[in-house]
């Protein structure tokens, strides 16, 4: 039997016919997320990250990794949420003098007022087609400030509608730097940036990103960038510490879903 070019296309393709089981709405087409909506699928979450220093240990990427994995679990768990793609261009401080994380070389900084207009419009274009319930997933402490400007903002003008605006404050820190004091850690070593906490996660979600031989216990101002003893993580810690942010995540969804309407 010959095969004709289109039909060896048709075959070849036939396998991807099939919508893809992802939550990610990068991941899908348009007219799969209209489908989804029309299913009750009505709930978005959007992942905000980062691109900062993370000590020398640790890549730039950190948060935008994490971040995303993260709200993909949360999604699942859900069963009827989404993800945005991933903000990964937030405030670290100021560019000329640098201040803040914009003082390592790599880090890529935003104005809080840019963060919150691109973070604004990305919710408007998502309740425009429908979404009703749109989480803001915030992954660094830079983010939270103005997360919490744009859902008040929003909810406000959108009273009157069925759409609501979630700044997840459960999520982020979360209780994995309490979670690990309680195992015996001490708080200086679970510190506050590229120590236990972060370093962990990643450790149990993909050690690749990490240089394991760069890292080193470090203190605010000492110029490494680290606060804390990155090398007292494991993907042990990293795991129960992720478990317990989706599912403070989830449980602030859920319950917002119901009670902010009232």
């Amino acid at each position: 039997m010959r095969f004709t070019p289109v039909l060896i296309l048709c075959l070849a393709v036939a396998p991807l016919a099939q919508a893809p089981d992802t939550v990610f709405l990068e991941e899908l087409t348009w007219t799969e997320v209209r489908d989804k909506l029309a299913a009750g699928v009505t709930t978005v979450i959007i992942p905000t990250g980062g691109t900062e220093q993370n000590g020398p240990h640790m890549v730039l990427g950190k948060h935008n990794y994490l971040v995303r994995h993260k709200a993909g679990a949360a999604a699942r768990q859900l069963g009827d949420a989404l993800v945005a793609p991933v903000m990964a261009y937030v405030p670290e401080g100021n560019v000329d003098p640098p201040t803040g994380h914009m003082r390592f070389s790599g880090t890529i900084t935003t104005p809080p007022e840019v963060f919150e207009q691109v973070l604004e419009y990305a919710a408007r274009s998502l309740r425009q087609h429908g979404f009703v319930d749109i989480a803001l997933m915030g992954d660094s402490g830079g983010n939270q400030a103005s997360q919490a400007v744009v859902a008040e903002r929003l909810n406000e003008e959108w009273a009157d509608t069925a759409a609501r605006v979630h700044h997840l404050t459960d999520y982020y820190p979360g209780p994995g730097d309490e979670w690990l004091i309680a195992q015996g850690e001490r708080e200086e070593d679970v510190g506050s940036h590229a120590g236990m906490h972060d370093t962990s996660t990643l450790l149990f979600l993909e050690p690749s990103l990490l240089r394991v031989d760069q890292m080193a216990p470090g203190t605010r101002g000492d110029g490494s960038g680290v606060s804390g003893n990155p090398t007292r993580a494991t993907a042990e810690y990293g795991r129960q510490i992720m478990e317990l942010q989706i599912d403070a995540a989830v449980r602030q969804i859920q319950r917002l879903r119901e009670t902010s309407r009232d």
